[in-house]
């Protein structure tokens, strides 16, 4: 098992989660984090810590197609390992359905 960021991590980018990660396993694109699944040690201390519920275990159905795009982005991304202010609009994103097909960015954030 490992666990996934999904869809309401896009837009809002809180990053609460990555500074309690023991492996670093957080990468971070310009408008999402996502998490390494082969680097994840499915402690499960980051999901309780996103304030938008975008972590979830990839026990979940229907996690496909965030699994792969944890997995692909993980290798492109930078790693980040510090928390940092969430994105101006986070709140007004918060909850927003069909974020991906709407405003996913494929490119990088920062990183640390």
């Amino acid at each position: 098992m490992t666990y996934l960021v999904t869809d309401n991590c896009i837009k809002c980018k809180y990053t609460d989660c990555v500074e309690v990660c023991p492996v670093d396993c957080f990468y971070e694109g310009e408008n999402m984090l996502v998490i390494h699944p082969d680097e994840c040690i499915d402690c499960g201390v980051c999901e309780p810590e996103c304030p938008a519920e975008a972590i979830v275990p990839d026990t979940e159905p229907g996690l496909e197609k965030w699994y792969a795009l944890n997995a692909e982005y993980a290798v492109k991304w930078p790693n980040i390992t510090e928390k940092k202010d969430q994105l101006p609009d986070a709140e007004d994103y918060d909850g927003k359905d069909n974020k991906f097909e709407q405003f996913f960015s494929p490119n990088p954030g920062e990183g640390d």
